[in-house]
């Protein structure tokens, strides 16, 4: 996780929404990451983030096990044709590590995860983020602009 921390971190007009405790985030959210692009320093309201790191499970997303000790999950929103690329019709369960399969709520929506990046996934997902974030770019460029 810190080495795609500080990938993230890196690039230019990234935005790391990262909840803590006693913030006015719902308690949910604490401990997670969320990433835009905002060059402007301010949490967009009017768009979802293009990547983000859950640390935990939520009511509805369990299937990958984050409440059980070491484990983590990436999710990057690639769309649709890198989404299929990435995940080459993979079978594993949603508790698989270092495998990139389709989010478990938002997969139809172009969006994939990895719980555990490693060996296998670690390279390509850096390569996925630095692409979600130019997307994300160029979305807030072309919205701008209109």
């Amino acid at each position: 996780m810190d080495r795609i921390l500080a990938e993230v971190r890196g690039f230019d007009g990234v935005l790391e929404l990262a909840p803590q405790p006693g913030s006015e985030f719902p308690e949910i959210s604490w401990g997670d990451h969320f990433f835009y692009y905002a060059p402007d320093g301010q949490v967009p309201t009017n768009r979802q983030p293009y990547a983000t790191i859950v640390t935990k499970d939520y009511p509805d997303d369990v299937a990958s096990r984050l409440d059980d000790p070491g484990r983590w999950r990436l999710n990057i929103h690639v769309g649709a044709q890198a989404a299929a690329e990435l995940t080459g019709g993979a079978t594993a369960g949603y508790d698989a590590e270092d495998v990139f399969l389709p989010h478990p709520l938002y997969g139809d929506y172009g969006w994939v995860c990895v719980v555990n990046p490693g060996a296998a996934t670690l390279d390509r997902a850096l390569a996925a983020l630095r692409d979600a974030h130019a997307d994300d770019r160029r979305r807030l460029e072309r919205r701008e602009a209109t």
